[in-house]
């Protein structure tokens, strides 16, 4: 029996140790990575996955858009991110009479590729530590403030000289809450086309029903291929440009994965925050995001009832939906998973053993004796300063009042007549062209009875949770001419402003002059946008960002005490949308008691979910003719489709769409999604069900195969053949 234990034990221990928390700097992945990763199974160096000798894995990997990674699959400049990373790029391109969003889209010649204005591709040349130059000139008797000045002016200097005489774009972030900078050079494309995007029953199927769950039959991929000028660089949209011809593609593999095969996640997480005091977890679960979440059920609810109603609206509104559906949900899986992992007594208890440190030694409690204290003071304000904050921006921005948004567009035309006295005929059209080209983008995705239901909706919970300092002057008016009844106020605004409707605001954009200044300012909605802004401006950005600043020195030190307490420990750096490495193994995990989920789904789950009367799971004809006929060409394994498997990498939000690398560095999958259990990863990560979600490379081959016909795109890829049959299972894809 003591011999089965002590087995059981080690068992326990070395699939524990398949959960490698972090996201580490592929600069150093030599010194302090590489030897693990390669007894966990690696087959290739550090230099193969970060160079700046030789082509690399890194001259594979982009920023895709604003915020999310995608990969090189071809010597043509092919690409493969998510669905859902492409999706508003689908949808601009999609109508009524060419609805792209639900049929999908696929050009069968380079000739039939679609331009996305606006999107770009950008690809790390290299990094380099310059921490010393960052901090020259900073003594630590200087504010915050003072200190943030002298490092920007510094940080001028870097990248003024990394980008002189050449077409490189430089950045250079903080790491370690400040105590270490890197630069970032970078090269941008902005010829990036729509090759190819399955319709939405596969590319969103399961919907926001599914998001951040597991099982998950998810085909979340889409594809883009980036062009060039003649010399490969970057260039604005031609019909001269050329497919551009990358360093370095991935491999693509047929050979599938197992449980405990070593995975490799390489993209741009977007921001954690491991090393904050338990006061930070207590703000955020118990004060912010409960508020959050309530005002942005009220916006789905909304959206979804006239959604449901009308095909065209949900064309209009399917991506505002997902945006708002995105972090509502990633939010109560936070707040669950750190009650589950019972976060704050951890956190709690790791402050008792560091104060226990500090009080050890006269000169650790000189520095950080005070440190708790001040944090615990600090997040008192700070707290309610966020939540004011945040819920302003749901109201004005994140898909609040969007008749607002429309006033707001003429604020450059006012500017420019309060700048000038007499503008010059060509400012004005320039101006007047760009605000046109933002009513007519607005206008294409806007149902007005949303727009106004939300509206009356999110005012009033504004005013109901959040301190009476914060609500803008707006709310004074309301109470004395409508006696605090939104609604009625709702209904006047959208009588009376010229900016529900495009043709009344295109039509004062033909004829704006310095006169209708007095209209625009006189329009209910510009005067609700402008209170709110007046708020921001005036009392909530000033007060916020006092306090930031505050927080981030308290950070700052706190970070660099952690790493004194624990000096034997390698630390890795909070994600801040900077090229990372995760790694893991292939894994599923116990979601909870009773349920265990298997690391892997198939297509026959997607025809279990299949239900003709809820569009998330309205499974196509055509995908359900190939699984009639069991027509699945090379694709098959055991007699089905592999569609989604489970990892323990560590990701976050903005590695969607990374590529997920086998121990050969071939692509096997593309990253998704995290498993809801695990989303509290971006504060505390939990071995036991972290997991990362990602599309099997196979089912998205299939997918351009067999269902869309596409073969002509595999025929650029570099395909490895050998097929590693899974292992037989006895049970389903997940088991109760």
């Amino acid at each position: 029996m003591k011999k089965l234990l002590l087995v059981l034990i080690s068992l326990h221990l070395a699939f524990a140790s398949f959960a490698k928390e972090g996201m580490w700097i592929p600069l150093l992945l030599e010194k302090y990575n590489i030897e693990e990763m390669q007894e966990m199974g690696f087959r290739l160096t550090a230099e193969d996955i970060y160079s700046i000798n030789q082509a690399s894995m890194k001259d594979a990997v982009m920023i895709f858009g604003g915020g999310c990674t995608g990969e090189l699959i071809s010597d043509q400049g092919l690409i493969i991110t998510n669905h859902h990373c492409g999706y508003s790029a689908i949808q601009s391109h999609s109508t009524v009479e060419n609805d792209y969003l639900t049929n999908g889209f696929w050009a069968m010649s380079k000739e039939e590729e679609l331009p996305n204005p606006g999107l770009s591709v950008t690809f790390l040349k290299y990094m380099e530590d310059v921490t010393d130059s960052v901090l020259v000139g900073i003594e630590e008797s200087m504010t915050m403030k003072e200190r943030e000045k002298v490092i920007d002016e510094n940080i001028s200097k870097i990248k003024e000289r990394a980008t002189k005489d050449n077409h490189y774009t430089a950045t250079v972030k903080p790491f370690f809450h400040g105590n270490q900078y890197f630069l970032f050079v970078n090269e941008v494309y902005k010829d990036v086309r729509l090759v190819g995007a399955p319709p939405s029953a596969i590319g969103k199927f399961g919907g926001d029903t599914d998001n951040w769950m597991w099982p998950r039959h998810t085909g979340d991929f889409s594809v883009f291929r980036i062009y060039a000028d003649e010399n490969n660089e970057p260039a604005e949209f031609s019909e001269d440009n050329k497919p551009f011809k990358p360093k370095k593609h991935f491999p693509v593999s047929l050979k599938g994965i197992e449980e405990g095969d070593f995975t490799m996640v390489f993209g741009y997480p977007g921001s954690t925050d491991q090393y904050v005091p338990s006061y930070h977890l207590k703000m955020l679960t118990e004060k912010v995001y409960p508020e959050l979440i309530d005002m942005r059920t009220h916006k789905l609810n909304i959206m979804d009832k006239y959604m449901e109603q009308d095909r065209g609206v949900r064309i209009k509104y399917a991506a505002k939906n997902a945006r708002v559906s995105n972090s509502w949900k990633r939010w109560r899986g936070e707040i669950r998973g750190l009650d589950i992992l019972n976060a704050q007594k951890k956190k709690k208890a790791y402050q008792e053993k560091f104060m226990q440190w500090v009080n050890k030694n006269s000169d650790r409690k000189a520095d950080y004796g005070q440190l708790l204290n001040e944090y615990e003071d600090l997040y008192q304000d700070f707290g309610d300063a966020k939540l004011a904050r945040d819920m302003l921006l749901e109201v004005i921005y994140r898909n609040g009042v969007e008749v607002a948004e429309v006033a707001s567009m003429f604020r450059p035309l006012i500017r420019l007549f309060e700048k000038e006295e007499d503008p010059e005929e060509e400012k004005i059209s320039q101006v007047k062209e760009e605000v046109e080209k933002e009513i007519k983008g607005f206008f294409k995705d806007y149902y007005q009875p949303i727009d106004k239901e939300i509206t009356a909706d999110i005012l009033a919970l504004y005013s109901n949770s959040v301190n009476s300092e914060f609500l803008p002057e707006i709310y004074s008016r309301i109470n004395e001419k409508f006696d605090n009844d939104f609604q009625s106020y709702t209904d006047k605004l959208f009588r009376k402003t010229l900016f529900a409707d495009e043709g009344s605001a295109l039509a004062l954009l033909e004829g704006f002059s310095e006169r209708s200044i007095k209209k625009v300012r006189k329009d209910p909605a510009w005067q609700l946008h402008e209170t709110f802004m007046d708020t921001y401006r005036d009392q909530l950005y000033p007060l916020y960002n006092s306090l930031r600043q505050k927080k981030d020195s308290l950070n700052r030190i706190y970070m660099k005490a952690q790493m004194e307490f624990e000096s034997d420990k390698v630390f890795y750096p909070d994600a801040n949308f900077t090229l990372r490495v995760g790694y893991g193994k292939v894994k599923g995990y116990e979601a909870r008691d009773a349920v265990e989920y298997e690391y892997h789904t198939t297509i026959e789950g997607i025809m279990e979910k299949d239900n003709p009367d809820i569009y998330d799971y309205r499974v196509p004809e055509k995908l359900k003719e190939l699984y009639r006929e069991k027509d699945y060409g090379r694709y098959e394994v055991n007699g089905t489709v592999p569609v989604c498997f489970l990892a323990t990498n560590h990701t976050t939000g903005g590695n969607s769409g990374s590529p997920v690398v086998n121990a050969e560095g071939h692509l096997i999958g593309v990253n998704f999604d995290r498993a809801w259990e695990g989303v509290m990863s971006d504060l505390m990560f939990n071995p036991d069900q972290c997991r990362n979600i990602s599309l099997d490379i196979r089912y998205a081959l299939f997918i351009i195969d067999k269902f869309a016909g596409a073969r002509y795109l595999l025929d650029e890829m570099t395909i490895i053949e050998s097929i590693k049959k899974l292992r037989q299972k006895t049970r389903a894809s997940f088991s109760v």
